[in-house]
């Protein structure tokens, strides 16, 4: 496959929580840009609370691409959110303006660096039924299943991720193959769909840990569990996948009764740090061209991305 687009495409991405939002758009008001989310939530209409999507203000200040445009009916797999992706990017260079490209989706973004396997696509009926299963028979009968077809795999996925878990049962189902004979093919690739200056935020756990506490509370004093609510009473399905992401669930919860308000702000802050301790293990696997603590002051920080970036720029012009 070759590269969409050659020149290089600014990629921010870090932990949940980190601060991407602001410094991606601190760049893209110096070097005429457009920001293209990378998330796997953020993509949802009505869910721009929990899935912390850029302020009114913040998507007034820079056009922002793939933000609250799908129901959350709507299930999008990495090959389509790529296409997406790469669809955004284009318009953004055809308008000769830069494209930023922003989130914390590791699989987007392998899916945008490292293309997509061959075959890879969403099969409903084959997820409805895997859904059903594990409703029915339990979790530890299906990571049993995922034990026997793909012994490395199963041991990446732990067995209460259900949605790590059902995906990859449903890759084999449609394709055949394990998703490790899938992933090792994707990593013999020498070429991508975008050329990526990837650019990867980081901070002390400490302080990332606080962030974190402070976006929660924010975002249930600002409306979350009524924006749960609203999304409960407006489903058409029992089961559709954005809100069994981190805060949805614990909301439901809540509402549920079976745990407090005070357990519910803990529980989400707990699998959030988690889940950014994941992402900051998945990103470390990746290219990185330029690493960013963001102990820096905020100016610091933004130049130094700006400076780097044409630097590289400039040098595959001349080659």
């Amino acid at each position: 496959m070759k590269h969409t687009y050659s020149q290089p495409i600014i990629a921010i991405v870090g932990p949940t929580a980190i601060g991407k939002t602001s410094i991606s758009i601190d760049v893209a008001k110096r070097i005429n840009g457009e920001i293209i989310g990378l998330d796997s939530r953020q993509i949802y209409k009505g869910m721009s609370i929990g899935t912390a999507q850029p302020s009114k203000k913040e998507l007034k200040l820079i056009p922002h691409h793939l933000i609250g445009i799908k129901d959350p009916n709507f299930i999008i797999s990495s090959g389509e959110y790529a296409n997406l992706v790469v669809n955004a990017v284009s318009d953004i260079i055809e308008r000769n303006k830069e494209p930023i490209i922003c989130g914390g989706a590791g699989l987007y973004y392998r899916a945008i660096s490292k293309g997509i396997f061959t075959g890879s696509k969403t099969d409903l009926n084959i997820r409805s039924l895997l859904n059903d299963q594990y409703e029915k028979l339990g979790a530890e009968k299906l990571f049993s299943k995922l034990e026997e077809i793909d012994p490395v795999y199963s041991k990446k996925v732990h067995l209460n991720n259900k949605k790590r878990l059902i995906r990859a049962l449903e890759i084999y189902m449609t394709t055949g193959k394990s998703p490790s004979v899938h992933f090792d093919s994707q990593k013999k690739r020498t070429t991508s769909l975008l050329n990526l200056f990837t650019v990867l935020l980081t901070v002390d756990k400490k302080k990332l840990c606080e962030k974190i506490e402070k976006r929660t509370n924010m975002m249930i004093n600002n409306g979350w569990v009524e924006e749960t609510k609203k999304l409960i009473s407006n489903r058409k399905k029992l089961n559709f996948h954005p809100i069994d992401s981190i805060g949805y669930k614990q909301i439901i919860s809540f509402l549920n009764g079976d745990i407090s308000e005070s357990e519910l702000e803990n529980e989400i802050i707990v699998k959030t740090t988690q889940y950014a301790k994941n992402q900051i293990k998945w990103f470390r696997k990746e290219k990185i061209d330029l690493e960013i603590n963001l102990d820096m002051e905020s100016n610091s920080i933004v130049k130094k991305i700006i400076e780097t970036f044409f630097n590289v720029k400039s040098a595959f012009i001349k080659n």
